[in-house]
């Protein structure tokens, strides 16, 4: 799924966004792919979700 950064803390790397779907949806820094240092709010993002519907992994268009 795709979505775009609503929000994004730099010191603990959690935030929230809005995916397509216009569903808001937080994420923890866990889920950050391993290269992403900073998020901007309208930056668009790819998001991956596990079987309870949680963020587990999100990666920038590039």
């Amino acid at each position: 799924m795709q979505g775009t950064v609503a929000s994004f803390d730099q010191s603990t790397r959690a935030g929230s966004l809005l995916t397509d779907e216009g569903m808001p949806m937080d994420f923890p820094a866990a889920s950050l792919a391993d290269h992403i240092r900073h998020l901007r709010v309208g930056q668009r993002v790819f998001v991956e979700t596990g079987p309870s519907g949680e963020i587990t992994s999100i990666k920038i268009w590039t």
